[in-house]
């Protein structure tokens, strides 16, 4: 075990230093979870139904490369996450 010493530092100095590096970390997580959380996939339907169209706009809109989807397992799904940027451009 290391044994810390804190020289010329008051208990309020100290505990500003924790607080900042803490709240630092926190924003950290809060970012990295945000990025996860607009990564999910959706299926066509839900895509369908994010946009307010019909499937087989959607279909077209992948054809024509508005769209970029994902094959997994014999099934074709699509990042949130860039749905959302695609609104801009559609």
């Amino acid at each position: 075990m290391k044994t810390v010493q804190l020289i010329q530092i008051t208990l309020e100095e100290l505990s500003e230093i924790v607080v900042v590096a803490v709240k630092s970390e926190v924003e950290k997580l809060m970012t990295n979870q945000s990025k996860c959380d607009s990564d999910k996939l959706l299926t066509r339907k839900e895509v369908s139904e994010f946009f307010k169209v019909d499937i087989s706009t959607v279909h077209n809109w992948t054809k024509k490369g508005k769209l970029k989807a994902y094959g997994i397992a014999n099934r074709v799904y699509y990042k949130e996450s860039e749905l959302k940027r695609a609104l801009t451009e559609i």
